[in-house]
């Protein structure tokens, strides 16, 4: 049984590339012969998936309702509207809370047609997203989310059930990509011998990443582990203030700011360990994709890492600096291969992939 999707996602570019990632992998398991179209509500490129997407440049401000847009809303609702009736598709999957609230009421005028939301992390629910998605039946509308924490956490404030769609990787394709250790270390231009562990910390350079407390953490700990290096890999707002921290605290000739990288899932193999200060997470990929490459994982104490981890993660109290740099000065004498091998067990990708596989077509109703 073949589908028509229209997958809607709220934009493109590297800020959404996990995102986009998990739409194209929950799309591969649609039944044999689907048509999908991917449909980006404001701009950019399509960062996962096939196919040349439809930009519909629309404004944020517009999409979150500020000031005079009530009525640009409902001309953008008109348009839609008329773009599915073109596609006639069997099922609208839709990336989280902001594109449910602009598609939802469209979708009622098209009672033929199926619709599944998909949350990647946490928001705020308001009593109008209650009464909007409560106007669906469970058999007309699916609701999931990457973690079970998060699941827990949705189906509580929307008062409807969410089925838990925990994210993972293919292990065996996902092996396939990686470099070896010294060829990710060039890919990167980081020190060929380096004299004491490589730690990488991977993620877009916003507050809730925890990056700061990182840079200060990793400087206290190199006053007792000299020769280490950290690895920064990807971009966002706060990097001109990350990269003048780490000048301030004198460890710029350690702290290496690699920029977001297209080649980022093969690179893994660079670190040593891999540092995860998270405040927030809706799931944290970084964590199965760090595993997944045998590099452990240092992490805050997050729900949605004990999901995935268990006993085996070694978990630190969010944005405490001094148990940070104690957890990091330490790895500098404990051989990592023991820690990844535990984790790995602790992950199981392989029963994780068959799971994610199943729920995946579940949730598009295969």
């Amino acid at each position: 049984m073949s589908l028509k999707i229209v997958n809607v996602m709220w934009s493109g570019g590297s800020p959404f590339m996990s995102i986009h990632k998990v739409h194209r992998d929950v799309l591969a398991h649609a039944p044999v012969g689907t048509q999908v179209d991917n449909w980006l509500l404001l701009d950019g490129e399509l960062c996962a998936g096939a196919g040349q997407p439809r930009t519909w440049q629309l404004s944020a401000r517009v999409l979150k309702g500020r000031r005079f847009s009530a009525l640009l809303r409902l001309w953008v609702r008109r348009r839609l509207y008329r773009a599915l009736q073109d596609a006639a598709p069997e099922l609208v999957l839709m990336d989280g809370l902001g594109v449910a609230r602009l598609l939802l009421p469209v979708l009622r005028r098209l009672p033929g047609v199926r619709a599944a939301v998909l949350f990647h992390g946490s928001t705020r629910i308001a009593p109008g997203d209650v009464k909007l998605f409560g106007r669906f039946s469970p058999e007309r509308l699916s609701v999931a989310a990457v973690s079970a924490t998060l699941a827990r956490s949705l189906a509580e404030d929307l008062g409807r059930p969410v089925a838990t769609l925990r994210v993972a990787l293919d292990p065996f394709a996902y092996a396939q990509q990686l470099l070896s250790a010294q060829q990710a270390r060039q890919a990167l231009a980081l020190p060929s011998q380096a004299q004491g562990p490589v730690f990488g910390a991977v993620g877009r350079l916003v507050e809730s990443k925890g990056f700061e407390m990182l840079l200060e953490a990793f400087a206290q700990a190199a006053v007792q582990a000299p020769g280490m290096q950290l690895a920064v890999l990807g971009d966002g707002p706060l990097r001109a203030g990350l990269e003048a921290r780490a000048k301030a605290l004198g460890i710029e000739a350690s702290v290496h700011f690699c920029g977001h990288r297209e080649d980022l899932a093969s690179l893994y193999p660079a670190f040593d360990w891999l540092l995860v200060p998270s405040r927030a997470e809706g799931l944290g990929l970084v964590l199965q994709e760090a595993v997944l490459a045998k590099v452990p994982v240092i992490c805050s104490d997050l729900p949605v890492f004990r999901e995935q981890l268990a006993q085996a993660g070694c978990y630190l109290p969010v944005g405490d600096r001094a148990a940070w740099a104690q957890a990091i000065a330490r790895c500098a004498a404990v051989e990592p291969g023991s820690q990844a091998a535990t984790q790995w067990r602790a992950l199981a990708p392989v029963e994780a992939w068959g799971a994610f596989a199943a729920g995946s077509l579940k949730l598009l109703g295969g």
